[in-house]
């Protein structure tokens, strides 16, 4: 099973030691909590028709929770985006098992393990691409990727094996023959407290999303 695969790598040595060693020493605020400290894999609707790719788990957000954008700042701006346009059932993602269920969405990341100072290198990207690319073909309706940051967008590219690779941009739009990917800007807390990504802007893309799943679906 995927999921058990991904939770059991230990390809990356340096990427291992990181995660355990944060999931060991914990933030001040989280001492009493039992890290994760592993790879953290997908969730959602299995039956989704749009998926979302991160970057890589938060070192005391989903490395400590098990669950991609959850219990840290960047899940609070993206749930509260996901909640007001019906892909969430909860505004905010605080922890695995407090209720949240996703609607006609799957979230991932390009690379499963929290890498030091949020910065994986293309080996350790490169080594990770297969799941995703694996968990892609077990969504049966998938139709549109939105990816995160520039990251995530060249991921997403390599992925489905798109030449000439296109430009990151936000709101770029890239039809690969049988996903479409479109680009958004990182809900980092260095993006949103700029105003770099608005919450307006962020909603902006995940109805574009929405549309494009549905509009996609019924030409098919």
């Amino acid at each position: 099973m995927l999921e058990s695969e991904v939770i059991s790598c230990r390809r990356c040595p340096r990427l291992v030691a990181w995660r355990e060693k944060v999931a060991r020493e914990k933030k001040a605020r989280h001492r009493e909590e039992t890290y994760w400290g592993k790879p953290v894999p997908g969730f959602g609707d299995p039956q989704a028709e749009v998926a979302i790719l991160g970057l890589a788990p938060a070192a005391h957000g989903a490395n400590r929770t098990g669950r991609l954008f959850t219990g840290d700042r960047s899940a609070d701006f993206l749930f509260a985006a996901l909640y007001r346009t019906g892909f969430s059932n909860l505004p905010s993602s605080e922890y695995a098992g407090d209720g949240l269920r996703l609607s006609g969405l799957w979230i991932t990341a390009a690379v499963r393990c929290a890498p030091p100072q949020n910065r994986p290198t293309p080996r350790e990207r490169d080594a990770c691409l297969p799941y995703a690319r694996r968990e892609f073909s077990l969504l049966p309706r998938l139709k549109v990727l939105v990816c995160l940051g520039s990251f995530a967008w060249d991921a997403a590219l390599r992925i489905y094996d798109v030449r000439p690779r296109p430009k990151f941009g936000h709101g770029t739009e890239c039809e690969t023959g049988g996903v479409t990917l479109l680009g958004c800007y990182h809900v980092s807390q260095q993006n949103t407290f700029t105003r770099v990504l608005t919450p307006m802007m962020l909603d902006d893309i995940l109805l574009r999303a929405r549309a494009l799943g549905v509009k996609n679906t019924n030409t098919r």
